[in-house]
Order: structure tokens, then sequence, then C-alpha cells
């Protein structure tokens, strides 16, 4: 087959888009060749990139640097020594904590109060009854009770208690706060403007990175956890209480006003109503994103599920560490489960009778829970750490050295390092400042816009005046090897569960486990198969991002006509050529929609990999945590950003340059 295979088979399927030249005629823009201008760049960066570095030193002249270290630790100095006596802290900064405490306390005495059979029983009532009575209340009620089960059968149901306390509260707090500030972005078009930027920088500046402050103003515990929660988990509930609001039904709307109905009035009758699956969809993906925080609310001294994976990723206890794991995703199921329910029922009233028998079912699980002992019996309880742990020996044993021909997890792991990072590392930090934002502007420039050049060069000069710029570049070694790898197993993945029905049924379930496992989990099986170091780091972020990359890559390939691959086929091409002249083109914005999300997956476990010995800005993140070094660590924290900024110009096309 020619190298047009997709144009004709497109064309026969009805799929081209054959205007899109005179669209670009009456937009007034000229196309641009992009194989010709693409090659002439990459051969000029080819020629200078070696040439720089031979004549030029590498790294960032002192000269441009600021000091932003210095001022961060005085103030850290000044919180210290005025924290028991400030005004500030004396009558606002200590209600907050004790609030905070408070609210994760009394909510644990509650659960406590309840007994176990109390709380299977209330989450069994609300899930059957949020989802309506019937079949599907009783499944998504099943599911509930089956997960809180699980926990109590692998003996964590008291820690899960402690974690279950603190997402209520964090939950509770990040939905209330994001439906106001989603309300005012819904509203009013200046709101939106101010808060589109604060919360972009939310959910990209590591959680690590503003834990840092938390914990110098109210010091380690429970109101550091749940503020830093709360902040992780309201972006999403902001954006879709917002995005409901906006996308209310004109007519509908029109129809309230020509009734007039007040502004509040049509707020509160028309488009709350209209909105009401985008903000229940927001409180489900808030749940998620406070239970991934789990972890590192522990490194701050929240217990619960938590504390177990971090104490057994100090101790290499893999089984521990995969159990607690799992147990926050039985979680993470029931609460999903029961939120996804109610957001896909109508918005019709369940019937008294339903009502009354989820009360009366609450009341029953209520009288046992106070009946029975309020703690889950020893004696219903299996041990499965120690078959793990012994799993995990023998895979330990048979893969880390003298594998005949492969050489085993340790010689993988040198020979990474030897050939691949090392090298990407040493090139790097041999590159003078500017040929690394001339190469940057230039990638950007081609995959996107003269804007998007500009936005990358300004991200690592702002690396660079920080001071970081040798750390950033050891950081940037390895997110380039993690997303190779990501990319390179994931597209391989997900061609074939876009091609292989059953593979992708036998994919998902693994994936979707995968997808909510708390990033500490993957850490602490590479560590014992690679030991402690960059590689270790690499392969746990590039095992993180895989679920992503593989979904979005089958959805795309997926989402190609299939009248487009038919037309293909009688042209008598074959799978190989299919795949790559005709599903691969048809798919690239999906593709790189693919490579965007593995790097900002990749940056989300980079200040993880810093326990482990990644080194660079994640390394720095972490120590100034645990060193109460806050200059260290937010302007690491700072640097993660940037370098995430730059990549996702480098690896996102702006709307003008995306396939027509």
């Amino acid at each position: 087959m020619s190298a047009t295979t997709a144009e004709k088979a497109a064309a026969k399927g009805g799929s081209a888009d054959t205007g899109s030249g005179a669209e670009d005629e009456r937009q007034g823009t000229t196309p641009r060749g992009p194989l010709p201008v693409t090659w002439l760049v990459l051969l000029g960066l080819a020629l200078l990139l070696p040439t720089s570095a031979l004549l030029w030193s590498g790294g960032w002249p002192d000269s441009l640097g600021v000091d932003a270290v210095t001022p961060l630790d005085s103030f850290a100095d000044w919180v210290i020594e005025n924290r028991q006596t400030h005004p500030l802290f004396l009558y606002f900064l200590l209600h907050i904590s004790n609030v905070a405490t408070d609210s994760v306390d009394g909510v644990h005495n509650l659960l406590e109060s309840l007994g176990w059979a109390g709380v299977l029983g209330i989450a069994a009532a609300l899930a059957w009854y949020v989802a309506g009575a019937g079949r599907k209340g009783l499944k998504t009620a099943g599911i509930a009770v089956g997960a809180l089960a699980a926990i109590g059968l692998v003996d964590l149901w008291s820690p899960a208690m402690e974690t279950l306390a603190l997402m209520v509260v964090a939950v509770t707090a990040a939905a209330v706060l994001g439906t106001l500030l989603g309300l005012a972005a819904g509203l009013s078009d200046t709101a939106q403007r101010l808060l589109r930027p604060v919360l972009d920088t939310m959910q990209v500046l590591p959680s690590f990175a503003y834990l840092l402050p938390l914990v110098l103003i109210f010091g380690t515990g429970t109101p550091s956890a749940l503020i830093t929660t709360v902040i992780y988990a309201v972006p999403p509930m902001v954006r879709l209480t917002s995005l409901g609001l906006r996308g209310g039904a004109p007519a509908v709307l029109e129809a309230s006003r020509s009734l007039g109905s007040t502004p509040w009035q049509r707020l509160w009758t028309a488009r709350l109503p209209l909105a009401r699956k985008e903000m229940l969809l927001g409180l489900n993906q808030t749940i998620m994103m406070a239970l991934s925080m789990v972890v590192i609310a522990a490194v701050v001294g929240a217990g619960g599920l938590g504390e177990s994976i971090y104490s057994a990723l100090k101790s290499r206890d893999f089984g521990q560490g995969l159990v607690a794991g799992l147990a926050i995703v039985l979680i993470a199921v029931w609460l999903d489960r029961t939120t996804a329910a109610a957001g896909e029922r109508s918005g019709a009233a369940t019937g008294r009778w339903a009502a009354g028998i989820a009360a009366m079912v609450g009341a029953v699980a209520l009288a046992l829970g106070q009946i029975l002992s309020r703690s889950w019996p020893e004696s219903w309880t299996v041990d499965v750490t120690a078959p793990l742990n012994s799993a995990m020996e023998w895979v330990v044993n048979n893969f880390y050295q003298d594998v005949p021909v492969l050489g085993g997890t340790s010689a993988w792991a040198g020979n990474l390092t030897t050939w691949v990072l090392a090298p990407l590392n040493d090139g790097l930090q041999a590159l003078p400042w500017w040929s690394v934002m001339l190469l940057a502007a230039s990638l950007a420039w081609l995959v996107g816009t003269w804007r998007g050049a500009v936005t990358a060069v300004l991200a690592l000069a702002c690396i660079g005046m920080l001071g970081i710029w040798g750390p950033s570049m050891y950081t940037l070694s390895q997110v380039l090897v993690a997303v190779a790898i990501a990319l390179l197993l994931g597209f391989a993945l997900g061609i074939l569960a876009a091609r292989v029905g059953w593979a992708e049924k036998l994919l998902r379930p693994v994936f979707d486990t995968m997808q909510t496992l708390p990033q500490f989990i993957y850490l602490i099986p590479v560590v014992q198969l690679f030991n402690a170091g960059r590689v270790a780091a690499v392969t746990a972020a590039a095992v993180y991002a895989l679920p992503a990359v593989v979904r979005i890559t089958t959805q795309g390939l997926k989402n190609v006509a299939p009248a487009t691959l038919e037309a293909s086929r009688s042209l008598g091409a074959t799978t190989w050529q299919q795949i790559r002249q005709v599903q691969w083109p048809l798919a690239r914005p999906a593709l790189l929609v693919a490579v965007n999300q593995g790097v900002v997956l990749v940056l989300a476990v980079v200040v993880i990999g810093g326990l482990v010995g990644g080194g660079g800005l994640g390394f720095d993140v972490v120590k100034g945590l645990t060193a109460s070094e806050l200059g260290t660590g937010l302007t690491a924290g700072v640097g993660i950003v940037c370098l995430g900024l730059m990549l996702d110009k480098l690896t996102q096309p702006s709307a003008a340059r995306k396939p027509q």
C-alpha cells in the first residue's frame, strides 16, 4: 500500500475533510509545510547541540540566579519563633487547627461507637437508597457491604475507620468549598478567569510542596493532613460545578426567566437541578482525589491505612503494603459506585416506602452495632500478608540475578543506568542553558504555536533563576526515560486492546486496580527488584502512568470509523498496514493526549521517587519536608511545576495545529 492509505481510506469511508485548505484560506492563514520545516529544524538542532556542548560550558550562570531559599528560610524561622505568641496564630490559625482535629476525632468516635455492624448496615442502606429501589440498588448495596467486609477480613478495620473519618471531613469540606467556588465560576466570567490559573496550580504543584508550609504552621498531625487533602481534592468539584451551571439548557433557563423568576429562584429551581449530574460527578472525583492523598497524609502523622503503607515502604514489607493499598481500593470502589449511582439516577424521589425501608435497615444495623462487638471480630480475619511476601520473595530470588539469557533485574538496572540514564543526564548537564531553551522552544513551536514556545522558555528561565538547573536536568532525564518506557508499553498494549476484544476485557480490571492503588505501592516491589536508586524511581513512575496511556490509546484507535477500516481492508491493507497507515494517523490527537497524560502522571511520582533514591527535585522536596528546610522544598516544588509546564507545551498541540 502507498503512504496515503489513511487519506484514501478516509475518503472512501466518508470521513475525510476535503475542505481544510479552503477553510485555512477563509481564516486568512497559510498552511505551513510541516515535513520540510520539521526536518530543517531537527537537522539544525542536531548540528548545534553537540557543538554548543563542546564550545560552551553547561549549566546556568550564577550571575543570572536569584536567591529564593534564604528569604523563605527566614520566613520559616519567623514562624517558628512566633508560633506560640503571635495573634495570627493564637486567634485564627490555632482555631482552624482545633476545628480540624475535633472534627476528625468526632467522626472517628462516631464510627467506633456504631460498631462494625452499624457501619456495614448504614453503608448498605445509604447505597441502596441513593441507587434506587430494585436490582440496581441491591447490587450497589452488595458492593458496599462486600468492600467493607473484605477490609475487615484482612484485619484492617480499625485503620480503615481512621482513614474513613479523615475522608469524611476532608470530602465534606472540599465539597462545600468547591461548590461555593464553582457557583462563583459558573455565574461570573471574571471569577472563572481568576480561578482557572489557581486551580491549575493546585493540581500540578506536588502535594509535598504545599505540605511544607502547612507542617511549618500547624505541625505534624491531623490539621496539616486534612488541609492538604482538601486543597488537592477541591479543583474537580469547582470545575464540574462551573461546567454544570454553564451547560444548562438555554430553553429551560429562558422559560424560567420569562415566568418572572428572580436570579436566586432561577439558580435554585433551574440551574442547580440541571447541573445535578455534573455536581455529583464532581463529588465522585473529589472523593477519588482525596483517597489518593491517604499515604501522603500519613507522612505527617494522619495514621490509618496510609500509615500501614508508609511503614511497609520503610520496612519493604510488600504484603502489608499491598493489602493496605487494596483496602484503599475497596473504599474507593464502594464510594465510587455509591456516588455514581446517585448521579445516574433521575431526579425523581425514590419513594416514601423505599426511604422507610432504608431507615429501618439502618436502625437495625445500629442496634446490632451496640449489641455485638464494636471492633471487627478477630476470629473473622485472614492473614494474607505472609503468602504475598512469600510470593514476592520467590519473584526476587528467581528474577533478581542469574536469569539465563536475560540476566535479571539487577543487570537490567545496571544497563539502564549505564547506557540510558547516565548518558542522558550527562548530556543535559553538558548543554549550555541557552541551547536547552532553544531545543525546548523549537520542539514546542513544531507541535504548537510560538506562544507555547515562549511559555516553555519562560518555564526553563524560572528554573535557572531559582538556582535549581542541575537538579532539574537530573530529574528531566528520569522523566524522559520513564515517559518513553510508559509510551512504548502503553502503545503496544493499547493496540492489542483496541484490536483484540478478549485482551481489552482482561486488561480492564487490572488497570482499574492499578489506577486506584496509591502511588507508594509501586515503590515497594520495584525497590526489592531493582534496589533503591534512579531505576526504581523511573520504573515506579512508568508503571503508574501506564494505565492511562493504554486506556487513551485504546479509545483513540477504537474511535476510528469502522467504514474507514473496511475501506482500507478493501484496498488490500494488512493488519499492520491498517494500524500504521490508517488507525495511527487518524488517532493522532488521542495519542498526543496519551503522551501528555503520561508526562503528567510521571511527574506526579517524581517527588515520591525521591524517597527511594531518585534524587533531583524529588529528593529536595522530601528533604525540605523532613529537615524543615522550607526554601529548598518550595523551590524544588516550583521547579517540578515548571518542568511540567514546559513538557506540557512539548506534548500537547494547540487547536490550530491539530489535524483536521
